[in-house]
């Protein structure tokens, strides 16, 4: 092997189980991660920032042999490497709190899937939970919005299962490596997500579904999302802690309201206690988070079949086509008088192509 250039660095920090933050205060240290490489032992020790046995790990694994072996296994697995200095890094990502600086993937990102919503939940699902997580993640596949959950099973299995049945693409990420199937009863999945989107994990290949994972990979989830749908949680649940990553990083929480009576209904209710949005339709989601209101417009410019409405109809519909507006201000684009706007509103309201979101404002169905 040639020589040996920062990302390579980067990737064999990663695969010595360092950690995320230690190799974050690495980087800080030397600038150009290539001088860790070729540092003497004395200033690696010198570092004041990381623990002792880091540095022992470090220097008893600098050599070639490790990093052929290395890149051999992630080759043989077919496994893509991401790092922060890649240009194709995830953007989500990129200005997180604790950003991954590795990230292993099978599959493909591409760039609609900047446009995701995230779908986490209870492994133990209700009836009610796993209908509603059906209902929302075929909505929004079916409008190309990328789903994002965790490849576990209840509700992340059910939203990765029912957007590949949309033909969606939708993103998992695991607390674990690559060459480990968790839980083995999401094989299938997993081999359908890589071929419908991504699987993506910052653990290197070796490292087990350990519990203390999971909660790292939830900042991830909630860093690929503009937003996050919360289906059933108990009251002390990691969608919880997936939630409070999205709260962070200055994303919309969305919540499903249950029943109360019920535990997996106990999370939900209290993050809409605390301020998250109730979950009660799609719309909810697309007036708060203006990227997917922008595509929902563009699609439905597509859908409409003008030649199936009159001159009339069509001069509203137009004004309606530029989102969501208030019927005196379709009197003043179209010059129509406020009867007759008001007829054609109703009329196209029994038709099923437009609704009143609140207040006289009118929006395309």
């Amino acid at each position: 092997m040639g020589e040996i250039t920062q990302k390579e660095v980067l990737i064999w920090l990663n695969s010595l189980n360092i950690g995320n933050s230690n190799i974050e205060k690495i980087m800080e240290y030397f600038i150009d991660l290539r001088d860790l490489w070729i540092s003497p032992a004395k200033e690696i020790n010198s570092i004041k920032s990381i623990k002792n046995e880091i540095k022992e790990k470090i220097i008893n694994n600098r050599n070639s042999d490790y990093i052929k072996r290395l890149f051999s296994d992630i080759n043989k697995h077919n496994i893509d490497v991401i790092t922060i200095y890649d240009e194709n890094y995830p953007e989500g990502l990129r200005y997180i709190y604790d950003n991954p600086k590795v990230l292993y993937k099978k599959g493909s990102l591409i760039e609609e899937d900047n446009l995701a919503i995230a779908i986490v939940g209870s492994r133990k699902a209700t009836s009610y939970g796993k209908w509603a997580c059906e209902k929302f993640a075929k909505e929004l596949a079916s409008i190309g919005v990328t789903i994002v959950s965790g490849l576990a099973l209840g509700i992340d299995a059910i939203a990765h299962k029912s957007t590949i049945e949309e033909n969606g693409r939708t993103i998992g990420v695991l607390g674990n490596g690559l060459d480990t199937i968790y839980p083995k009863k999401n094989l299938f999945l997993y081999n359908e997500i890589e071929t419908k989107g991504a699987i993506l994990t910052e653990f290197p290949l070796g490292v087990p579904p350990l519990a203390f994972n999971f909660p790292l990979r939830n900042r991830i989830i909630s860093g690929l999302s503009l937003g996050i749908i919360v289906i059933e949680a108990k009251e002390k649940s990691g969608s919880l802690i997936t939630a409070h990553h999205a709260l962070e990083q200055g994303k919309d929480v969305f919540a499903l309201p249950g029943n109360i009576n019920s535990i997996f209904s106990r999370g939900t209710n209290k993050l809409i206690k605390d301020g998250a949005k109730p979950l009660l339709d799609i719309d909810d989601i697309l007036e708060e988070v203006y990227q997917l209101r922008e595509k929902v417009l563009i699609k439905k410019k597509k859908k409409i079949n003008h030649t199936n409405f009159s001159d009339t109809e069509n001069k509203i519909l137009k004004c309606l086509e530029e989102g969501p507006i208030h019927s005196d201000n379709i009197v003043y684009k179209t010059g129509l008088d406020i009867s007759t706007v008001n007829s054609i509103l109703t009329i196209l309201e029994l038709k099923g192509v437009i609704k009143e979101l609140t207040g006289r404002v009118f929006t395309l169905y």
